[in-house]
């Protein structure tokens, strides 16, 4: 049985992701200043524009 080519490269599984974890959800508000760590409540965060640039189009 072959190997899918995606998962032959080191970088295979380091793909763009639409849905986030809590962590990196709280990772990304803190790097923006929306979210403090000592007093702000995990649950009910709000949504993180997860933004995938496309350069071009392949030919």
């Amino acid at each position: 049985m072959s190997i899918d080519p995606s998962l032959k490269s080191g970088s295979g599984l380091a793909k763009h992701r639409n849905v986030l974890t809590r962590a990196e959800r709280i990772e990304k508000l803190v790097k923006n200043g929306k979210f403090d760590t000592n007093s702000g409540d995990p649950l009910g965060l709000p949504k993180v524009g997860s933004r995938k640039l496309v350069t071009g189009k392949k030919k």
